[in-house]
């Protein structure tokens, strides 16, 4: 993975996401979200009144400390469901605990590197503790200098049969179509939270707070909207605190049992406070 990758990020890796412009934050392009999932295990022990997270600033990754974030990431969704769908298939040859945290690590990896190319992936604590992947409005991971460098068009032979049906026909266009039906016209203009997962020994300590809130105070400043999918239901109650709302559940259905998604999404500031709600949410209370 490493050979032939250089090791200069995009943006400057030290400068704290609340004093970036929206310039340096991300690079314009057509939205086409096509390696996307979003999930929080790891704010389900966030405490509020911990104040960890303030000695530590939130920085932006460089692509040269891509492993260690992967790493966070493996270990925080390990058990994820939603994670693990296109993994334990059942019909892998010769699968192990071992193999499937390989392939697991290996896909971590390779997205990781895609959002340091082509996304923007923040970071926070002291080793790597807390780290968040993001598309800025705009931005695309589906280009092929992406999906090369990164690693991520190894999933195509890396993933069992089983494996890429739910990967690629099932999971992707499921985000991709729910993501444009909620947001309808504010698709292209939104912060999308696609991973943030904080190390078992680190959690309880505000960062996973720290990562969304340096975002959403930029969203504010641009009077964006920010979305998501949760794929565990504990946090649905940690993300409201945060301004986040539920507006759709949706399910992969090819496993044994049905695997659930939770969709929110959080309005800037200005809108919260002129009583706007979601588009999603007024075409489906004027339906009723």
């Amino acid at each position: 993975m490493e050979k032939g990758k250089p090791t200069t990020a995009k943006i400057e890796s030290m400068i704290p996401m609340s004093q970036a412009s929206s310039s340096s934050r991300a690079t314009i392009e057509k939205a086409t979200p096509t390696m996307t999932i979003e999930s929080m295990p790891s704010m389900s022990q966030a405490s509020s009144s911990s104040h960890a997270a303030s000695t530590y600033p939130v920085r932006i990754l460089k692509k040269s400390e891509y492993k260690q974030a992967a790493l966070c990431l493996a270990e925080a969704f390990k058990d994820d469901e939603v994670v693990q769908y296109a993994i334990q298939t059942g019909d892998r040859k010769k699968s192990t605990p071992e193999k499937d945290w390989k392939l697991h690590l290996h896909m971590m990896e390779c997205i990781v590197y895609a959002h340091c190319m082509s996304g923007v992936a923040t970071v926070v604590g002291p080793n790597y503790d807390c780290v968040a992947l993001w598309m800025a409005p705009g931005q695309n991971l589906d280009t092929f200098c992406t999906m090369f460098r990164s690693g991520m068009f190894t999933f195509n032979w890396k993933l069992s049969k089983e494996g890429k049906k739910r990967f690629f026909d099932e999971f992707l266009p499921l985000l991709h179509d729910t993501k444009h039906e909620v947001l309808d016209k504010d698709e292209e203009r939104s912060w999308y939270l696609v991973y943030i997962g904080t190390k078992a020994d680190s959690r309880g300590k505000g960062y996973a707070k720290a990562l969304i809130e340096d975002t959403t105070k930029q969203a504010d400043i641009e009077n964006r909207v920010t979305y998501l999918e949760c794929s565990n239901p504990l946090n649905i109650k940690l993300y409201s605190r945060l301004g986040f709302n539920l507006v759709k559940k949706i399910y992969l259905t090819r496993g044994e049992k049905p695997v659930e998604m939770d969709i929110m999404t959080r309005l800037p500031v200005a809108q919260q406070l002129a009583g706007r709600t979601s588009r999603f949410h007024e075409e489906q209370e004027s339906r009723n």
